[in-house]
C-alpha cells in the first residue's frame, strides 16, 4: 500500500516538517517520489519511521540513527557493527528504566508519606512513623 506524506504524518504522529527533514537528513533514503514530484511511502517507510522514532525516543541521537541507516545501506559487510549499535543502545535503555525504578521508588514512598500524614493529620508524625518502620525492615528507606 502507498501513502502520501500527510497521510504517513497521521499514522505516525510525526509532522510533515518533521518528515521532511528526516528526509533531507538521510533518515528516510527509501522513500520514492512519484512523476508529480510528490513522496509516496510504502508500508516498509512506515517500519524505518517507527525504528527511528524507537531510537530517537530512547536517546539515540539522529547522528547515530543516520549511521546505523548508512550500515545498513552498506550491506552485509556492517552486520557486526550494527549490532555493536544496537547492544549499545539496549546498555543505555537499561540503565534509563534502572534511573526511572529508583525515582519511582522515591515516589512510591512519597506517596507513602503523605498517606500516612493525611490519616495522622501530620508529616511529622508520619515521618516518624515511617521512619521506625524502615528500621524495622517494614518498608524500603527513602530520602524524604
Amino acid at each position: 500500500m502507498t501513502y502520501l506524506i500527510g497521510e504517513i504524518a497521521q499514522k505516525t504522529g510525526l509532522s510533515v516538517h518533521t518528515l521532511r527533514y528526516y528526509e533531507k537528513e538521510g533518515l528516510l533514503p527509501f522513500v520514492q517520489k512519484n512523476k508529480s514530484g510528490l513522496r509516496i511511502y510504502t508500508d516498509k517507510d512506515i517500519g524505518w519511521i517507527s525504528l527511528i522514532n524507537c531510537l530517537k525516543s530512547t536517546g539515540m541521537p539522529l547522528k547515530g540513527i543516520k549511521q546505523y541507516i548508512d550500515w545498513f545501506l552498506m550491506g552485509n559487510s556492517t552486520l557486526e557493527q550494527r549490532l555493536n549499535m544496537f547492544k549499545q543502545q539496549k546498555t543505555h535503555i537499561q540503565e534509563q528504566l534502572k534511573q526511572m525504578h529508583r525515582h519511582l521508588d522515591k515516589i512510591n514512598y512519597k506517596i507513602t508519606l503523605y498517606e500516612e500524614a493525611v490519616q495522622l493529620g501530620s508529616l511529622n508524625k508520619a515521618h516518624a512513623k515511617l521512619s521506625q518502620q524502615i528500621e524495622e525492615n517494614q518498608i524500603k528507606p527513602d530520602t524524604p
